[in-house]
């Protein structure tokens, strides 16, 4: 079984480099809404009997790029870990530290977050009983910190991956086989 799991697409947005927590969650609401930048992706090969896309546009828009005329199984399983400011106040901050502290939270089980940690490793893991009931190869469009969660509980799940890194880019794609 062979799973292709897809970074989703640059986005055509931009943020603040330095906000205020009230606009630091309009940006991510934004950016959740926000058309791909288009670009050229290296499409992975084969043949998938299903190509599985997280609810937020820039998921289903890269699949229906990368994949153009297939099918797509949307499912909220597959989302980006929300983030949210870690506080209310007219503080300015940078935005890597507004996600840092954001991350923290989130790790931390801070109802400040709208998902805890736990509740994501949970989807993690459900989604990929329900890949191994397939036992079909596929393929999935999901986002950046969740790739790290999923492709941690595939080798977990006796998956071998093709490459680790820290960062991955937009478009790139890293296979897991059993």
């Amino acid at each position: 079984m062979k799973v292709i799991v897809i970074r989703h697409g640059k986005v055509d947005f931009r943020r603040s480099c330095c906000c205020e927590p009230a606009v630091f969650d309009r940006e991510c609401a934004a950016y959740d809404q926000a058309p791909l930048k288009t670009a050229a992706y290296t499409i992975p090969q084969g043949e998938f009997k299903s190509i599985y896309v997280s609810t937020l546009p820039r998921s289903r828009e890269t699949a229906r790029l990368m994949f153009p005329g297939k099918d797509l199984q949307e499912s909220e399983l597959i989302h980006e870990v929300p983030c949210r400011s870690a506080f209310d106040s007219k503080i300015r901050l940078p935005l890597w530290l507004w996600f840092l502290i954001g991350r923290l939270q989130w790790a931390a089980g801070s109802t400040r977050q709208p998902e805890k940690r736990r509740d994501t490793e949970n989807r993690s893991r459900q989604f990929i009983e329900n890949l191994c009931r397939d036992g079909a190869d596929c393929a999935v469009v999901t986002h950046g910190f969740f790739m790290h969660i999923l492709l941690r509980d595939l080798k977990k799940a006796g998956f071998r991956t093709d490459r680790s890194r820290l960062n991955f880019k937009h478009g790139e794609y890293v296979t897991a086989e059993r």
